[in-house]
Order: C-alpha cells, then sequence, then structure tokens
C-alpha cells in the first residue's frame, strides 16, 4: 500500500479552546479552520504545520468516541490519517492481508473518502486512511 503522506494528527482533549490557547501560545501557532462535525460528534480547532493538518478534537455528546477514548485513556494521542491515493482499493489491500478496517464501506466527508483501523492492530494507536 501506498501511504503518499501523513495527512493530520489529531490529539482528543477536554476542552478545545483551551487546548487552542495552550498550543497556539506555546508553538506560536493560528488556528486555520473551526469546525464541529455532527456526524462524528466533535468539535475541532485545526493548525497547520507545513502540509500537515494538527487537530485538536473535543467531544460534543458523552457517548462521542472521543469522549469514550479520553474517559478510558485520557487526553492525548487520538489518531494518525495517512493520505492514500484510493481508499477502496487499500481497504481491499488489507482485507488480503488479513486486517479489517473498521468499515465495511469508506465513509465521506467533504468529498474525500477515509475508513479507519483499529487501534488494536497498530500498537494502539487508530488509524485513518483517507484519499
Amino acid at each position: 500500500m501506498k501511504l503518499e503522506k501523513i495527512d493530520h494528527i489529531c490529539i482528543a482533549v477536554k476542552d478545545v479552546k483551551k487546548a487552542e490557547e495552550l498550543f497556539a501560545g506555546t508553538f506560536d501557532l493560528r488556528a486555520v479552520d473551526h469546525y464541529i462535525d455532527e456526524k462524528e460528534k466533535i468539535s475541532v480547532a485545526r493548525f497547520m504545520i507545513g502540509e500537515v493538518a494538527f487537530e485538536l478534537m473535543e467531544s460534543t455528546s458523552p457517548d462521542g468516541e472521543v469522549a469514550r477514548f479520553i474517559e478510558k485513556n485520557g487526553e492525548g494521542m487520538f489518531l494518525i490519517s495517512f493520505k492514500v491515493p484510493d481508499v477502496e482499493g487499500s481497504m481491499e489491500e488489507l482485507n488480503k492481508k488479513g486486517l479489517s478496517p473498521i468499515d465495511k464501506t469508506p465513509r465521506n466527508w467533504c468529498g474525500r473518502n477515509f475508513t479507519f483501523l483499529h487501534p488494536k492492530d497498530f500498537a494502539g494507536v487508530l488509524i485513518e486512511l483517507i484519499d
């Protein structure tokens, strides 16, 4: 499978505004985007560091994935996203290798397909593949 680059890295936080102030002030960064994804139940502050996005994610619901992650692990590294040329093709390749993506078909957000690989298969890190 060809990984083109790291697309983005996400950190799970309890308070996105407080975390944004910390990262922005410490590293002289400015968020390039703020958004809420209702379906994924997250509020996000996004920074760009070179070509890689760095996202701080707060859950908007106690039953959201980020909230469950924080409850289990505390705040910290939530996921790393790799850009691939073709998510569907990558999913097929993974299945042939005996690894099953969490999703049976790719998800879509803003015209980009993506899927997730279970942390238990990757040293405790949630992996996202995005095209």
